[in-house]
């Protein structure tokens, strides 16, 4: 029995010393990754751009003229870029020209992670306090061209210096189509939203794509903005959520990433998570103390301007993006 135990014993101490290595070497691993800096000013400098077309509501030239600046954008910082056009039916039974925008990074790796926003912006401020304005297109420098402009800040680091793994990058289409508030013959019905991300998760750029987990940015640029654990991807993506939040907090960015549970969100992460079947996040901004929505008040109103974004927040998302693809092996 004594010796029983003592071999027990040995074999404990075995097996901690194991486990402490293995974590050892795992710390070294993760310390010898060379994250690259995001830059907040550049990807201001792309969320001006995607503003000063004006609204890109599809159909419209500004929605064409802005769709060919992020394609050559992509294409400069090395991608290997899809455009995939769909006619797709909003609401009100109209059809409409949609283009999902893709750019792959090592296209041929099995092991890769994708990341994605929408480019499109409302076509109506059905949100603005004052109604003379509900049918009016928003500029959407938050709500779109936030997520897009620090995904382009992305690429271009990834140009600079390429990860262990592949990367997507995804600008979706018709994010924004919803059902109006303003709306007198239908309902508000869930799928009239997200219909470029609805597209491409039956029939995505690539036979048989997979990816190992994919992270959505939406209203990441906004002053004084908090992301919260979303309830659509803690359902679908919990550890990708988990480590999303862990990163932010070696990074020192709890105030952004605050460790709550948000509410449920319909965006475009939900057909990729129930469709694609590939896990999901949403980071999304979720101010609990809103007055006219947990979004931001300027959300889908005409305020929705260059004024609202923030360096400091573009600069905590898209570095807490970078510290998250940088360690993946």
């Amino acid at each position: 029995m004594m010796l029983a135990c003592a071999a027990m014993t040995l074999g404990c101490l075995s097996c901690a010393n194991s486990k402490k290595a293995q974590a050892d070497e795992t710390a070294a691993t993760e310390a010898s990754v060379q994250v690259p800096a995001f830059n907040a000013d550049s990807a201001y400098l792309y969320v001006k751009q995607q503003v000063d077309f004006g609204p890109r509501t599809p159909g419209s030239e500004a929605h064409d003229r802005c769709g060919d600046y992020l394609a050559a954008k992509l294409e400069a910082f090395g991608a290997k870029v899809y455009n995939q056009r769909a006619d797709l039916t909003g609401y009100d039974g109209r059809t409409l020209k949609a283009r999902n925008i893709i750019g792959a990074y090592n296209p041929d790796s099995k092991r890769r992670v994708l990341l994605c926003a929408h480019w499109d912006t409302r076509p109506w401020a059905d949100n603005d306090p004052d109604k003379a304005n509900h049918r009016k297109p928003i500029l959407g420098a938050n709500d779109g061209a936030s997520g897009v402009g620090v995904l382009l800040e992305v690429a271009r680091q990834l140009q600079r210096q390429a990860p262990a793994i592949g990367i997507d990058i995804i600008f979706f289409d018709m994010e924004d189509y919803g059902t109006p508030q303003f709306a007198e013959t239908l309902t508000d019905d869930s799928d009239t939203w997200c219909l470029g991300s609805q597209y491409w998760s039956r029939a995505p750029h690539v036979k048989d794509y997979n990816a190992r987990f994919g992270i959505l940015l939406d209203m990441v640029g906004g002053r004084g903005a908090t992301f919260l654990k979303e309830g659509v991807s803690l359902q679908y993506a919990e550890p990708v959520v988990k480590k999303v939040w862990r990163a932010a907090k070696k990074l020192g960015l709890e105030n952004y990433f605050v460790d709550e549970h948000g509410g449920y969100v319909n965006d475009d992460h939900v057909p990729v998570n129930e469709i694609a079947r590939i896990p999901c996040i949403d980071i999304v901004n979720c101010d609990l103390n809103g007055e006219l929505s947990s979004f931001g008040d300027f959300w889908h109103t005409l305020d929705d301007n260059m004024d609202v974004i923030d360096r400091n927040t573009l600069q905590a998302v898209g570095q807490t993006v970078l510290q998250v693809i940088y360690n993946e092996k």
